[in-house]
């Protein structure tokens, strides 16, 4: 008997890639954290989308940086997956394939990087850059001095703030779901909590909306505040309810299939990142082990929101301007980066 659950207790630390993924063990859900952030920004003089999707799994924690039809480039913060120190800054020049392979060159540290409640993105003390013709285009982080003693670049001082128009994170938990976001400069806890057929969410531990009866309500949009600013909440938990999880919450049950979809949307929102990597994969496994109960037939992986949930389609035609995949790098949305829009979209995952 204790040999059985020794061998069992084996069992339950093997990585997610060895499990169901429509059940996500706890291990894989602890160890995976998923976050993608898209940038409007200048390259090579050309309105740009600029991707960053974070990825922190037991195994490995990487960087993916690409702007669509003009470069991609994967940048892992260690050199091993057991090793305890970051890699070395680095550079390397790439050429942009949509811009007459005009050449950039990027620059990044994370040798001294912060990061806070075990996210895959800093929070400080590092530096992602790009230029191009010895020319500054984008900057994140707060190390300038090591980037200008590394590089020689001159830091304007018009180059602001480079603008965040969506992020994307996958969260997990029993009950409730954390994220921390920039709501257009200013950073807010958002939680979410789900039991007993009732949906709360939270804004920096205040109560900001509670939506009861929810085998009839499982998806729906309403107005709350976030530090001053009106937001835009979409939520779609049919997974959820589908599967007899919300409110079953504290029962010894089995995970629910899926995943809950939540979107803070403010102003005119902001572009829908296209998943790739990691983030690509679960969702994928997920669509796949849905079964027919589940939510209407998902979009194209290659679509803005590769998704079960129709709340995200629902999200984009809100809009005046309407919401775009990042599929192309030179076309920017015709509202612009001064519509002061925003998007937060979250993935919620049940964890056992």
């Amino acid at each position: 008997m204790f040999l059985l659950k020794s061998i069992n207790k084996f069992n339950n630390m093997i990585p997610a890639c060895f499990s169901n993924p429509s059940t996500l063990s706890s291990a894989s859900q602890v160890s995976q954290n998923l976050i993608t952030c898209v940038y409007q920004t200048q390259l090579g003089n050309s309105p740009t989308y600029l991707t960053l999707a974070w990825s922190k799994t037991l195994f490995s924690h990487s960087l993916t940086i690409y702007a669509a039809d003009s470069f991609s480039i994967t940048i892992s913060l260690y050199p091993s997956a057991f090793s305890l120190f970051r890699n070395k800054p680095g550079s390397k020049s790439i050429y942009l394939t949509h811009h007459h392979y005009k050449k950039i060159k990027l620059y990044w540290d994370f040798t001294r990087a912060e990061f806070t409640h075990n996210s895959a993105e800093p929070e400080s003390r590092f530096y992602i850059a790009i230029s191009c013709d010895a020319r500054l285009e984008f900057l994140l982080g707060d190390l300038c001095p090591e980037l200008t003693r590394r590089s020689g670049l001159v830091i304007a001082r018009q180059l602001g703030e480079p603008a965040l128009l969506s992020r994307r994170e996958h969260v997990f938990g029993l009950r409730s779901y954390v994220s921390r976001a920039n709501f257009l400069g200013s950073k807010h806890e958002i939680e979410i909590e789900c039991g007993g057929g009732v949906l709360v969410v939270k804004v920096d531990g205040e109560i900001s909306l509670v939506i009861k009866k929810l085998a009839w309500k499982f998806r729906g949009n309403e107005r709350i505040h976030v530090g001053g600013l009106e937001v835009e909440f979409f939520w779609d938990v049919f997974n959820w309810v589908n599967n007899n999880n919300c409110n079953n919450y504290d029962s010894l049950g089995s995970a629910p299939r899926g995943h809950g979809v939540f979107i803070f949307q403010v102003g005119d929102g902001g572009v829908w990142p296209e998943m790739v990597g990691p983030e690509k994969r679960l969702i994928r496994k997920s669509m796949s082990m849905a079964g027919p109960t589940s939510t209407p037939r998902p979009m194209s992986l290659s679509s803005p929101s590769p998704s079960c949930s129709s709340v995200l389609q629902w999200a984009e035609e809100s809009g005046d301007c309407g919401r775009s995949s990042c599929s192309s790098s030179t076309t920017c949305r015709s509202c612009g980066s001064n519509s002061g829009g925003f998007s937060l979209l979250l993935y919620a995952w049940r964890k056992d």
